[in-house]
């Protein structure tokens, strides 16, 4: 907790007086969690504390693609969100603000209420998979484009993106690629057709908390019109959702048979964009599913 002697606190006072006029001086702020690329403070003013992140590498409009993925998640009313107050650069550095939220005890209701308000968000729909405008699934960028059909959407813009940086990357080669690449004739018989549905995108354990009176909060999107059991598959790759999450939500929005089947399908492109941005050990989980289809 205090100042640090690298100028930082002239950066956060900036940031605050343009986007809430605050010119009274911070009184402290202490380095908190923000994710694996990243830096993230608490800051803490007279009129209460607020969230910053920011970031000296990543790409200019990153955060201004979080901030409007926040907006139309809030548009939902579906499950709390930490409010975006403003995205810009200052002194070459990107950054977002936004309204702190608390870590509280889970309510008691919490797992329900998760599946609830997510079941309400994928209500949501449009005509066309995909987003108004492309955004980032972690520092990778994410590929929205207009699309009618989600067996193309997946295809096209999740699988052959990912796929393709780790073969440039060095991760996979040639042949591991065309292998991969048997899969898409499987798909259209596997993944059942549904309406496109307004997804968080990256709905781990890890963005998702309980905040306000211990209500669930879910943070760090990347939204776009998706198929609704891509949310659900990634929720079930790396654990951490109580099973109520689960049979609350199918009460509300029924999921169509075999779900727990087709989970493996949709994982490919999150395992794929950890193999991007993390590495070769992901790849395990790539050749099970493979083995399995193909």
């Amino acid at each position: 907790m205090g100042w640090a002697s690298n100028g930082l606190e002239g950066f956060f006072e900036n940031i605050l007086f343009n986007a809430l006029g605050l010119e009274a001086e911070l009184k402290g702020y202490q380095y908190v969690s923000g994710g694996c690329i990243n830096n993230a403070v608490r800051l803490d003013t007279a009129d209460g504390p607020f969230f910053l992140k920011w970031n000296e590498a990543a790409d200019q409009d990153m955060f201004e693609k979080e901030y409007k993925g926040l907006q139309q998640l809030i548009k939902t009313d579906g499950l709390a969100v930490p409010k975006p107050i403003q995205f810009g650069e200052y002194e070459q550095k990107t950054y977002l603000l936004l309204e702190y939220l608390r870590v509280h005890r889970q309510s008691s209701d919490y797992w329900e209420e998760l599946g609830r308000g997510l079941a309400h968000i994928h209500a949501h729909t449009q005509a066309t998979f995909g987003f108004g405008h492309d955004n980032y699934i972690g520092r990778l960028h994410q590929r929205n484009a207009a699309t009618s059909n989600w067996i193309d959407f997946f295809i096209e813009h999740r699988l052959e993106v990912q796929l393709g940086l780790a073969l440039y990357n060095g991760h996979i080669d040639k042949t591991y690629a065309d292998r991969f690449r048997l899969l898409y004739s499987v798909l259209p018989e596997q993944l059942p057709q549904e309406k496109p549905a307004l997804i968080h995108g990256d709905l781990w354990s890890g963005n998702v908390m309980p905040g306000h009176h211990g209500h669930p909060t879910i943070f760090d999107p990347a939204v776009y019109y998706g198929h609704r059991e891509m949310e659900l598959a990634f929720t079930r790759l790396f654990g951490g959702f109580d099973k109520q999450f689960y049979l609350t939500y199918n009460e509300v929005f029924p999921l169509m048979p075999g779900f727990t089947q087709r989970a493996d399908l949709y994982n490919l492109y999150p395992l794929l964009v950890h193999v991007n941005l993390f590495g070769t050990s992901y790849l395990s989980g790539i050749d099970r599913t493979l083995r399995q289809y193909i």
